[in-house]
């Protein structure tokens, strides 16, 4: 008895597991499954969106495009309650200060429903220093996060996807993949 007790708790935690799993990152597509969702070279660069963005150190309140049209981009997909997050911070600091004088749009976004004086007063305590920008109805998210935050994305200047993935980067890393995004830009004719 206590047996089947133990199968029926393991089955319950893994459809719950399983639920949630769904619920961040939602239903697979059939190209997912198959394999086939990985030819980006095929894909159409989708049309880039407007984005708020905050009144915080090296960010100005206003309204931007990501990715920016004709420009290569490198975005920062990050949580405020995401300790890797905070890990990134120096590594992107560092990033963005080697490459600030470069033809790059270099963006940190959330979906966070927080408000922006919450957001600006962790962007200062983590020495942010440039653009942050707001996707309340996450459908950047749903376009470049990989399997988690952060997710570092570089997009060249037409606006094909280079390089996406997760997880807590080196500044050299990253600054590998955004001249990456500048060099194909160049050699395609768009930079």
């Amino acid at each position: 008895m206590h047996r089947r007790d133990l199968l029926t708790g393991l089955g319950s935690a893994g459809v719950l597991a399983g639920a949630g799993a769904v619920a961040v990152y939602g239903l697979p597509s059939v190209d997912e499954l198959t394999g086939e969702a990985e030819s980006d070279d095929e894909e159409e660069p989708a049309d880039p969106l407007e984005l708020e963005t905050i009144d915080a150190p090296g960010s100005e309140p206003g309204e931007m495009l990501v990715p920016e049209p004709g420009r290569p981009t490198f975005i920062d997909l990050f949580a405020t309650w995401c300790s890797p997050c905070e890990k990134q911070m120096p590594a992107l600091a560092d990033a963005h200060e080697r490459v600030a004088d470069t033809d790059v749009q270099f963006v940190s976004v959330t979906n966070e429903g927080i408000s922006h004086d919450e957001l600006a007063a962790w962007w200062e305590e983590h020495d942010g220093s440039w653009p942050i920008a707001v996707d309340p109805a996450a459908e950047l998210s749903a376009r470049y996060l990989e399997s988690g935050y952060p997710t570092a994305v570089t997009i060249d200047a037409s606006g094909r996807v280079l390089w996406a993935d997760d997880g807590v980067k080196s500044a050299d890393e990253l600054v590998g993949k955004i001249e990456a995004a500048i060099d194909a830009s160049e050699e395609g004719g768009d930079g």
